[in-house]
Parts: structure tokens; C-alpha cells; sequence
């Protein structure tokens, strides 16, 4: 039986007893944790520094987290889905806690969170409610960075009302509204259009999970290099020829493919998968607690870093972002131990009395 300090340490979604684990799914969740605050780190703190060193390297280094967006949030989702096949066809009872009112829970929680933690760091760079209408407008319409919380929940919810209908069906649907969504046929707000677009990913973790397991299973290095070509192509056709519309999802679709077999031929290396695959199975606490974090970094960081001498700021320019990566990752994951041991397990489940 799962106890209560297992469950914690469990990712984002909450699926199966840990021996029912994929070993490659977990790897895959590991860096797609990693490549999430690396994204943050480039995006909301590293761009915004004044580097003044005469090198292309804080470019660079945007160039390359942008390339990795078709890959983040789509793997993500499709190993979510993955693991939420089996409870698909559970009595509504028995998952409707765990899957859905868990997830809302822990948005609600830690929405508040941010709200109150990002309010001592007023320029960093993210999504916050500033008032009482944009915080019931992030409660609600238009989630907050925490959005693939109220995602998940609300992709369970849809899969399981709609399991019945035929998956080729359902996936048409969810392309076709991912296609619109990337091309700008609909109002998204904040982080709506992440919730339209990763739909598809999710649907096909969840209806697909026999195929992807056996891509996995049979997956060789030839197929590493030609997914890795084929991912490549496509982001490279896309900035040839622009985002026509269903490239996005295209290019997703490949970067998926991609992703599941460098996890699955990583998983086969011991020394690599074991720390990738045991912060797979930790990401909840990393997700939740990363933004403010960074936020704090930031304001204590972005002016010294700014104000070192020029020879520091070359020497410091390149390996910045794996630094403070790497920084965020290790003080979320202490943070976390240290509101386990204080009993905050509230923090990252439901109460007790909720669940019983």
C-alpha cells in the first residue's frame, strides 16, 4: 500500500504503485524538469542581464532554449498520459480524489504561494495577480505558470467523460485544436494556449500507450539518430518557411518520438538514468517551488552579476545558466526535504481528512 511519504515524492501526476514504474519514463519526466528551469533560468534571469562582453553566448543560449520548446511540455504531457492509461477505466470514485482534487488542491495552495512570494520580487519577469479580479481570473480562466496543474486535471476529466468516443477521433479533435491554438486563431491569454495545445500529447500518452512502451522497448541508436535528424529538419523547415499552420504540432509530434527514445536509450545506462530518473519521480516539489525561488535569486543576483568586472563576466557568461540551474534544482529539492520534515506534507497532498 502507498503510504503518505511515498506519495510525496511521486511526479506530477499521480498514477501507479512505484513497481509499475517505466524506467525510461521516469528518465524522460528527469529532463524534462531540468530543461523547464533551464528555460526559466534563460528566459526570466540570464536574457535579462547586461552582459556587455562582445560575445553572441547569451544569444546562443536563447536560440537553444526556444529550439527545446516543441520538446518540454509535449513529452511532458505524453508521459503523463502515459501513466494515467491504467486509471482510465477505474471507477470515477476511486480516482476523482487523487487525480483531480489533488491537483486543483495543490494549484490553489501554491497559486496563493507565488502570489505572496513573487509579490517581494515585483520585477521579475512572470505571470502574477496584482489584484483580486487577476487572481480569480488565474484561479479560473487563465491559469498562472502553475498551469500544468489545472491542465492535467482538466485533460483526465475530459479523457475519462470521454472514453467511449473512438481515440482516432479524440485526437483528431485535440490536433485540430492544437493547430489553431498555435497559429493564433484563439484568444490565450497568459498560459491558456499551453492548455489548447498540449491536449493532443496527453491523449496520445494515454490512447497510444502500448505503441509508445514498444517505440521505447525496440528503441536503437540508428532510431536515436534519425529521430534526432528528424526533429532537426523540422525545426529547421519551420524557420525556413515559417510556422505554417500544423507545423507546431508537427514539429512537436517529431521532438516526442525524439525524446522517448533518447530516454529510452539513456535508461540503459545506469550511471546517467539513475539521478534523471529519481528526480523524475520528484518533480511535483521541483515544479511548485522553482519560480519563487528563481524570483529570489534574481533580486539577489542580476545586480552583482551585472556589476562584476569584464573579465568575470567572460568567465562566468557561458556556464551561468547550467550554474543557476543547477542552483534552483538543488535548494527546491532541499526546500521540499525540509517542509517533509516539518510535517507540511499539506504542501504536496491533500489532508489527510480529504483523502480519507
Amino acid at each position: 500500500m502507498t503510504t503518505l511519504s511515498d506519495r510525496t515524492t511521486e511526479t506530477l501526476p499521480v498514477i501507479a504503485p512505484r513497481a509499475e514504474r517505466l524506467a525510461w519514463a521516469d528518465v524522460a519526466k528527469g529532463g524534462c524538469i531540468i530543461l523547464v528551469l533551464l528555460w526559466h533560468v534563460i528566459v526570466k534571469h540570464y536574457l535579462r542581464i547586461d552582459w556587455q562582453v562582445g560575445l553572441p553566448v547569451p544569444g546562443a543560449w536563447g536560440l537553444l532554449g526556444e529550439q527545446l520548446l516543441p520538446l518540454r511540455m509535449p513529452l511532458f504531457f505524453a508521459i503523463s498520459g502515459i501513466f494515467a492509461a491504467s486509471a482510465l477505466g477505474r471507477p470515477w470514485r476511486t480516482v476523482r480524489r487523487s487525480r483531480v482534487a489533488r491537483l486543483l488542491h495543490l494549484y490553489v495552495l501554491w497559486l496563493l504561494v507565488h502570489t505572496a512570494v513573487l509579490a517581494l520580487a515585483p520585477h521579475f519577469p512572470t505571470d502574477r495577480a496584482t489584484s483580486l479580479p487577476g487572481l480569480l481570473a488565474q484561479l479560473t480562466v487563465t491559469p498562472s505558470n502553475l498551469w500544468y496543474l489545472p491542465a492535467l486535471a482538466l485533460y483526465f476529466v475530459l479523457a475519462k467523460a470521454l472514453r467511449r468516443v473512438h481515440p482516432a477521433v479524440l485526437l483528431t479533435a485535440a490536433g485540430v485544436l492544437s493547430a489553431v491554438a498555435a497559429a493564433g486563431l484563439l484568444d490565450t491569454p497568459g498560459n491558456r494556449g499551453g492548455v489548447y495545445q498540449n491536449l493532443v500529447f496527453f491523449l496520445a500518452g494515454l490512447h497510444l500507450r502500448p505503441h509508445l512502451q514498444r517505440w521505447a522497448a525496440t528503441a536503437t541508436d540508428r532510431r536515436l539518430l534519425l529521430t534526432s535528424a528528424g526533429f532537426a529538419a523540422a525545426l529547421a523547415a519551420t524557420a525556413v518557411v515559417g510556422h505554417w499552420f500544423g507545423a507546431s504540432l508537427l514539429v512537436s509530434a517529431t521532438a516526442v518520438a525524439f525524446g522517448i527514445t533518447a530516454a529510452a536509450r539513456l535508461a540503459r545506462r545506469p550511471i546517467l538514468a539513475g539521478p534523471l530518473a529519481a528526480l523524475g519521480r520528484r518533480t511535483l516539489p521541483v515544479y511548485v517551488i522553482h519560480m519563487p525561488v528563481l524570483a529570489l535569486l534574481d533580486r539577489l543576483l542580476a545586480g552583482p552579476v551585472a556589476d562584476l568586472d569584464t573579465t568575470s563576466r567572460v568567465l562566468l557568461v557561458a556556464g551561468y545558466p547550467v550554474l543557476l540551474t543547477a542552483t534552483v534544482l538543488v535548494v527546491s529539492l532541499a526546500l521540499h526535504r525540509g517542509l517533509l520534515a516539518l510535517r507540511a506534507t499539506w504542501l504536496f497532498d491533500l489532508p489527510a481528512a480529504s483523502r480519507r
